[in-house]
């Protein structure tokens, strides 16, 4: 199955921005996929925004539109999350996952996580 590896969470302050990245290690990214997702502290999973394997977008989070985008990078096989103008609520460990299309992956229940990567936004 996917191995897929993030990165690039830290500490924000509140409007601040950061970029995350989701690696595959041994395959191509390119027939897949790639799904976003977050845990904040005393909530469940939920998936964010997802990239088709064409490379259309979709949101699963409102309050994500106009400030997540996702892109894939074909040469570095990475795709990245990139947050603008982040607030306290989006404080969460971020983690992707793959497959066949986003629907499938944001609604299968039963993904094989990763460890993820912190981001927190504070003042």
């Amino acid at each position: 199955q996917l191995q897929l590896v993030e990165s690039g969470g830290g500490l924000v302050q509140p409007g601040g921005s950061l970029r995350l990245s989701c690696a595959a290690s041994g395959f191509s990214l390119d027939y897949y996929a790639i799904g976003w997702f977050r845990q904040a502290p005393g909530k469940e999973r939920e998936g964010v925004l997802c990239i088709s394997a064409s490379d259309s977008s979709t949101y699963y989070v409102d309050s994500a539109k106009g400030r997540f985008t996702v892109s894939r990078d074909t040469a570095k096989n990475t795709v990245y999350l990139h947050m603008n103008s982040l607030k306290p609520e989006d404080t969460a460990i971020y983690y992707c996952a793959g497959g066949p299309t986003c629907a499938v992956v944001v609604g299968t229940p039963d993904l094989t996580w990763g460890q993820g990567t912190q981001v927190t936004v504070t003042s």
